[in-house]
């Protein structure tokens, strides 16, 4: 019978004795140790707080943690005057929260770690909270060394290879009779490893149960093979599939499956023969976890998901298995043929406390913010569990308020998917102003985004969710397998498309987009219906705002903007934006609207001395260009993008709004006039450099665009927008500045301008018939 935290309390306050501090232990941690200039140390499973005043004694900052409160009253009594913080927590069970998120220099488990159940996921978990060249310490006895009837206070060998495993740096010494394990990074690449293939047969067929308890963490055995395996094995003549796993569950763990669903195929070869695996996701399960073959298992342990790509040696079928339940989750696997099944499955709950406290505070954060006004989005927030669709992040990077979660790169590592920033989410949500029962279009999956919108809309509701990648698509299908509500489908097609065979009678009730988008794809009006709301983060002149944009027949009226930035367009309407490089590529200029202008003679005239010009706007405190960068991106002939090298003595900025006419090129710079240690404080006044034969004039026109934009725009925002189909005559447009899409007309009317003003930039940039 497993001993409680009640037991072990009343051990100590009965007074049982236990082993004191050794001087070899001691003198191993100052050799091995030394506590740095504030360095901070854990002391788990402290007792009655030994190591924690001795770890203290040597300059350590201590944290002392416990489960039994009689071990810490102990501790207190004992130690009075021991700079130690005495925290009762169960390491293993409870959420760290009493940790705190500064980092330790040192974490000592000292004849405690045997009587971890997961020790392997507890000491990668605390290894994340060491700093960067940080120490794990265990000090623990040896099972040769141990009598039987006190086994379980020790390890043996293939418990300390399983414990060491996934760790940078190992090194064993000798403390007296103990083993020192002295670890230092906490994260080695998961490698999928192979065993001996049987010789008999042509071919190989398995099956392997991924099964996860309450907390959410996937159960893998340390196999006598030397490596992490899942539950399963060879197929046993003709029985299905899932029983096969189902029975190999319980013949190796003690655990009965009560219910389990084939969830892919997978067919790839060792040594040459054919291997073709089942992956059975276990819904639940009864029983007691044993050891139930110690002839092929060490232990079984629970592991985070989040943790599975720090894991060392994993049997390459279970790894390629966890990766089919979790795309994404183990990265750098080999190549394997995977078949995912149609069969449907109810989602697996279990998640860990930590989880449901960081998604909380998550949710109030962004409530703070002012994103989540409605109850309704609110409630979405803290309910859809984040970090499920993010399952190869740490919960506190998932659970940032602040933070877009990547999940995938292409060949150069840009980001091609990730999981937004909650607040941006929550915005977004907010402007599509959905009802009850609505059918919503996501175009750009991931899934947890489209699980959001899911809660808002309520049972009777549904979302399509698009992309153009099948791998997005699949992922996106399995994480709302495991953790949806059952209302989101997964699409695969370019979304520039809308989703056509989805399309509701009189069309969606909001279609979000969640990629930059440097137009306004004609299926998306077509397919919104009368009334209803686009929400999409459109490029003007290269600068994102996330408009909402209200469907009154063929126009979209906007009447809202967000500051934003998402991953670009992958479709067929994806753009790349001209640029030419300049100076020997010291300078880079780009049009994301409009034709390219005529750059030459830029390369020496960017070498000679550079006119400049001040705008007359001088700024106090932190400043915002919002609203600038798009008035001048709308406004201003020939504008385009500049860009620089890090450390370029050319310019003075690496991304600035500039114009390129007449030969001749302007940016928008700065130049602290005061400075302070408070940035409320500092005084900054905005400048144009400009080169070229025009250098005087193009800085003038660019000054005088900033000085208008302080006079009549900066305390009025945005202005009101409208956007037509691209096929709209001139006169048939409201008046205000246009802005040319492939397949729409943006009309601005910025405060200040004239109709002349508006006419003269339509026609520099191509007049409509």
């Amino acid at each position: 019978m497993a001993i409680t935290r009640t037991d072990w309390s009343e051990r100590y306050t009965e007074g049982r004795g236990f082993r004191r501090l050794g001087d070899d232990e001691k003198d191993l941690i100052v050799e091995h140790a030394p506590a740095p200039e504030g360095g901070r140390a854990l002391d788990v499973g402290c007792g009655t707080g030994e190591t924690s005043a001795y770890l203290a004694s040597l300059g350590y900052t201590v944290d002392g943690a416990d489960f039994a409160d009689g071990a810490l009253e102990q501790a207190r009594t004992d130690h009075p005057d021991a700079e130690v913080r005495w925290l009762c927590l169960d390491i293993e069970r409870d959420d760290p929260a009493p940790l705190g998120n500064d980092l330790y220099d040192l974490v000592v488990f000292r004849l405690s770690v045997a009587f971890l159940n997961d020790r392997t996921r507890v000491l990668h978990a605390l290894g994340r909270r060491l700093r960067e060249g940080g120490t794990m310490l265990v000090i623990t006895p040896l099972a040769a060394h141990t009598p039987a009837k006190k086994r379980h206070i020790a390890l043996d060998e293939d418990e300390i290879a399983a414990l060491t495993c996934g760790w940078t740096s190992v090194q064993r010494l000798a403390a007296g009779d103990l083993a020192a394990l002295v670890l230092r990074g906490p994260c080695t690449d998961t490698v999928a490893m192979e065993r001996s293939v049987p010789a008999t047969g042509n071919a190989v067929a398995g099956a392997l149960a991924v099964v996860t308890d309450e907390h959410g963490r996937v159960l893998l055995g340390w196999s006598k093979r030397g490596m992490w395996e899942a539950p399963g094995g060879k197929i046993d003549g003709a029985e299905p599939l899932d029983g096969a796993g189902v029975r190999e569950l319980a013949e190796e763990t003690g655990l009965h499956a009560t219910g389990a669903t084939v969830v892919s195929i997978l067919t790839d070869a060792a040594q040459g023969v054919p291997r073709v695996t089942a992956v059975i996701r276990v819904a639940g399960f009864t029983g007691t976890l044993t050891t139930a073959e110690p002839e092929k298992f060490t232990r079984w342990e629970w592991h985070d998901p989040h943790g599975l790509g720090c894991l060392g040696p994993v049997f390459t079928p279970a790894a390629n298995a966890l990766d089919a339940v979790w795309p994404g989750v183990i990265p750098g696997l080999p190549p394997v043929n995977a078949y995912p099944t149609a069969a449907e499955m109810t989602p697996v709950p279990g998640e860990p406390a930590e989880a449901v406290r960081l998604r909380h505070r998550m949710a109030d954060a962004v409530i703070a913010g002012g994103w989540a006004p409605s109850a309704v989005v609110q409630k979405a927030l803290r309910t859809v569990p984040r970090h499920r669709f993010a399952p190869e992040t740490d919960l506190k990077t998932a659970y940032d308020d602040d933070l877009a979660v990547v999940t995938r790169r292409d060949e150069n590592g840009r980001a091609t998917s990730s999981v937004s920033a909650a607040w941006l989410q929550a915005d977004m949500a907010e402007q599509l102003q959905l009802k009850a029962g609505a059918t919503v279009l996501e175009v750009g999956s991931g899934g947890y985004n489209a699980e959001l919108l899911a809660h808002v809309l309520g049972e009777r509701g549904r979302v399509v969710t698009v992309d153009v990648d099948r791998y997005v698509v699949q992922r996106t299908q399995r994480l709302c397998a495991e953790a949806g509500s059952g209302r989101v489908t997964a699409v695969l097609g370019d979304g520039g498309l809308g989703a056509p065979d989805h399309v509701p009678a009189g069309g969606f009730d909001g279609i979000l987009i969640t990629h930059n988008a440097s137009d306004i794809a004609p299926a998306w009006r077509e397919h919104l219906a009368e009334g209803a709301r686009l929400v999409v983060p459109l490029e003007m002149g290269g600068y994102t705002r996330s408009l909402t944009l209200v469907r009154r027949g063929d126009v979209l009226h906007c009447e809202h903007w967000t500051y934003c930035g998402f991953v670009r367009d992958r479709g067929a309407a994806a753009r790349t934006a001209p640029a030419v490089r300049l100076a020997d590529g010291d300078v880079t200029v780009r049009w994301e609207d409009g034709m390219p202008g005529d750059t030459a003679g830029l390369d020496g005239a960017l070498r000679q001395p550079r006119h400049e010009r001040s705008t007359g706007l001088v700024v106090r405190g932190v400043f915002n260009f919002e609203t600038l960068q798009v008035y001048a991106a709308t406004t201003l002939t020939g504008f385009c993008r500049l860009t620089a090298p890090e450390g370029s003595t050319l310019v003075e900025q690496q991304d600035a709004a500039a114009i390129l006419t007449n030969g001749s090129l302007a940016y928008l710079t700065y130049r602290t006039v005061k400075d302070a240690p408070e940035p409320a404080d500092r005084i900054t006044e905005f400048f144009i450099h400009a080169y070229g034969p025009a250098a005087e004039e193009v800085a003038e026109r660019f000054a005088e665009c900033v000085r208008v934009w302080e006079r009549e725009v900066r305390e009025s925002g945005y202005p009101p927008m409208t956007v037509h189909p691209a096929a709209t005559p001139d006169d048939q447009l409201p008046p205000g500045d246009v802005l040319d899409k492939p397949s729409a007309r943006l009309v601005l009317q910025w405060p200040g301008r004239t109709p002349a003003d508006a006419l003269s930039l339509s026609t520099a940039r191509g007049q409509h018939a």
